[in-house]
């Protein structure tokens, strides 16, 4: 008996679904037996807390994980200490050559061989109208207007610099002061003192730097004469700046 078109198409069409079916079981199959391995074989997996790539057998694709980076601990102790401050310095006996405790004719023989310094002979000495007290008052030159060296029995005990305001600013010798010898220990709008107990280094408005011998200030001091030798002092500073 002939077949139909119609029964020849409806059977086969029947075997195609069989077919698929059975391709789709054997799939299904193989994916629950990876999902059960874990991992497919011929691959390798490494830990994502590493760096280094594994090479796996040929016909196979090597898996690399690069973890992200992060800073270590060792990296932030040497940024913290490089951004740490240095230590300041000590404070300075003087300017220069000119160190506090000199005796008067060590300080002339500096002024005569300091070009910052127009020494011009005894003229530039004078006494102070308080026992044992002389002054050296020198001119200057370039970057110095005029120098006050006060004496007390023949030692250098104050240091008095009238700087040049057409050459220097006062804001850029307090950060040169401050960055050397740190924050000063009082601060008031006419003044910037720094005090070790040992020395007094002052930036004065408008433009005046000074250092003093506090062990001599106290001495002088208790024999009651320091008052009126530094008011005379200044009320010379005064005079000369007009």
């Amino acid at each position: 008996m002939k077949q139909s078109t119609f029964g020849i198409a409806r059977r086969h069409a029947q075997g195609l679904v069989c077919a698929g079916l059975f391709a789709f079981g054997c799939a299904q199959g193989f994916a629950q037996a990876t999902s059960n391995a874990g991992t497919p074989p011929g691959v390798t997996t490494v830990p994502a807390t590493t760096a280094t790539t594994t090479t796996a057998p040929a016909g196979t694709t090597a898996i690399s994980t690069t973890p992200p980076l992060a800073p270590t601990a060792g990296a932030a102790t040497t940024s913290g200490a490089a951004s740490a401050s240095v230590a300041p310095l000590p404070l300075p006996q003087g300017y220069g050559k000119l160190k506090l405790g000199m005796t008067r004719d060590e300080v002339i023989g500096e002024l005569k061989a300091d070009p910052l310094f127009a020494w011009r002979g005894p003229e530039d000495v004078s006494l102070l109208p308080t026992p044992n007290q002389s002054l050296i008052e020198v001119s200057g030159l370039s970057f110095i207007r005029r120098a006050f060296l006060q004496f007390d029995s023949g030692k250098l005990w104050v240091i008095i610099l009238e700087l040049a305001d057409d050459r220097v600013d006062h804001y850029s010798i307090w950060t040169s002061l401050v960055a050397k010898y740190g924050q000063p220990t009082s601060l008031d709008p006419s003044a910037s003192t720094w005090d070790d107990g040992k020395v007094r280094m002052s930036l004065e408005r408008p433009l005046t730097l000074r250092y003093l011998d506090l062990a001599e200030f106290a001495k002088i001091k208790g024999e009651g004469s320091a008052k009126v030798s530094v008011k005379e002092l200044d009320r010379r500073s005064f005079l000369g700046g007009l």
